[in-house]
């Protein structure tokens, strides 16, 4: 069977062709349907980054715990496209720096040395998203692509938070908030890159 062929297949009722994997969800019924489906989604998306924030292994060495938070953003992103995901990320980072209890360790506001991740996060969903509607998380290699770009795009907003409010240079936050996390990336930026192209091709049998 062609890719236009199952495309036809799956399309929902309104005839668009879904792009990302919460299209297929969100893209049928009614227009207030949709609506809600998409209210839902988002605020799955947001139960999701609280979840996975609140997986977290502190390192004595650091301020910045390991969590599973990157590996739901990447996630997220993917699934959800990147208005909804922007969304759900905004929504965690606003209801938490309003002093909801919702980050990693139950931190909350915006006074302390990892709050640049969180700022992060919403980038990387919008970027990963964005390739994803592009359909980047189709295939391993174009996924790897997406998913180290909202990586990047995560310490890009958290190391220079953490230097700041640290006090500390650029190489000491580098040492102190990307190197001991670059392997337990590299799984997560695995897993997603495994988990996305393969659930779209069961979508295709």
């Amino acid at each position: 069977m062609s890719t236009e062929s199952i495309d036809a297949a799956r399309r929902p009722a309104n005839g668009a062709v879904p792009r990302v994997l919460a299209d297929l969800v969100a893209g049928a019924g009614s227009r207030t349907g949709v609506q809600l489906l998409n209210v839902a989604l988002v605020l799955g998306g947001t139960l999701f980054l609280i979840a996975a924030g609140f997986i977290v292994i502190p390192l004595p060495f650091t301020p910045v715990p390991v969590s599973l938070a990157t590996f739901a953003v990447l996630l997220t992103g993917a699934s959800l496209g990147p208005a909804r995901a922007a969304a759900s990320a905004g929504l965690y980072l606003a209801l938490g720096a309003l002093g909801a209890p919702i980050f990693a360790d139950g931190a909350s506001g915006v006074l302390f040395p990892s709050f640049g991740y969180i700022i992060g996060y919403v980038l990387a969903a919008v970027a990963v998203g964005a390739l994803a509607r592009r359909r980047a998380d189709r295939h391993v290699a174009s996924t790897v692509g997406a998913t180290v770009l909202g990586t990047l795009l995560v310490y890009a907003a958290g190391v220079p938070w953490l230097a700041v409010s640290l006090g500390v240079d650029l190489g000491t936050a580098l040492a102190l908030g990307v190197v001991p996390f670059l392997i337990g990336d590299a799984i997560k930026i695995a897993a997603v890159s495994a988990l996305l192209p393969s659930t779209w091709k069961l979508l295709r049998r």
